[in-house]
């Protein structure tokens, strides 16, 4: 089922939510994935640039969770939804970005302790660079790629498959007992400290 529309519209939310209902009967997972992100300097944010990016990424997530909780208690479902590893600390000149995605991942983390004892697991999944065609430029620019090898121990981006099946994993029963969890999909991003690589420093790699 394509259902075409803006989730940064709260009217558009809740028809797509009953529209999805009307037509399967049920509603069991939510994840919720749309995100923009904004490149430059704070002083350069427009009022306009925060708040698309604060409708895109942080507004849809709330609609969304909200009209579709009332359906997921009755069939004791789950949320997934998408931070970033934006969402677990700041970086150089995205601002409302990480603004965004730190909002959804102690958002995901609240909605866990409310809804978990009521038979609802919201959890969210917190990629590094995945190669898509939003991030196709950033893949093809040496400079920056180079940046994010020097960052990454698997030594790649990751694919949108490889993200796809870790919210499927949340999504599904083998996940059962876990809620409220930041899962990072980084490539061990996130197993660094933030200190330089000694090893390749000393010439010992």
């Amino acid at each position: 089922m394509l259902h075409p529309g803006d989730v940064s519209d709260e009217v558009y939310v809740k028809r797509l939510v009953a529209d999805t209902v009307a037509r399967f009967g049920k509603l069991d997972v939510l994840v919720n994935n749309a995100g923009i992100a904004i490149f430059g300097p704070f002083a350069q944010t427009t009022t306009q640039d925060w708040r698309r990016v604060m409708a895109t990424d942080l507004d849809s997530v709330y609609f969304a969770c909200r009209e579709a909780l009332p359906h997921l208690l009755k069939t004791r479902g789950c949320i997934v939804n998408l931070s970033s590893a934006s969402g677990l600390g700041g970086d150089w000149g995205m601002s409302a970005y990480t603004a965004a995605k730190g909002a959804i991942t102690n958002f995901t983390r609240s909605l866990a302790l409310e809804y978990g004892s009521r038979g609802v697991r919201i959890n969210a999944v917190a990629p590094s660079l995945t190669s898509t065609d939003a991030t196709a430029d950033l893949v093809k620019n040496a400079a920056v790629m180079a940046a994010f090898l020097d960052r990454l121990p698997i030594g790649r981006a990751a694919t949108p498959d490889e993200v796809a099946g870790v919210i499927a994993f949340l999504a599904s029963e083998d996940a059962s007992f876990i809620n409220g969890a930041i899962l990072p999909v980084d490539g061990g991003l996130h197993a660094s400290n933030g200190q330089p690589n000694f090893l390749a420093l000393l010439g010992a790699e």
